[in-house]
């Protein structure tokens, strides 16, 4: 799952996104509670479930440059993976997205 997820991340990234969605932007302003512009690991694990994302995507997965730190282009990244899988690669119970996607 997260090898998937580091994939599409990675492949996001090369596609040079520069702006944050709205939706997006306030919930990385949401979980970035020491507003340095990035989301530490600690940030992370204690907000997530406000975002009510499902599934979440997991912080290694979104933290490509493995810095410990998400910034903006890899959050931006981990947002446009979430919104290219359809609800039902989402809603798959044998795994987080059926081998088809």
């Amino acid at each position: 799952m997260t090898k998937k997820w580091v994939a599409f991340v990675s492949l996001f990234l090369l596609s040079g996104t520069a702006a944050l969605a709205n939706e997006w932007s306030d919930k990385f302003k949401m979980i970035d509670t020491d507003g340095n512009g990035s989301i530490s690991r600690t940030e992370w694990e204690a907000n997530v479930a406000k975002l009510k994302l499902d599934p979440a995507p997991t912080f290694t997965a979104m933290d490509a440059d493995v810095n410990n730190s998400v910034d903006t282009d890899e959050w931006v990244a981990a947002e446009k993976m979430a919104k290219a899988f359809p609800v039902a690669c989402k809603s798959a119970t044998s795994s987080w997205c059926p081998k088809q996607y």
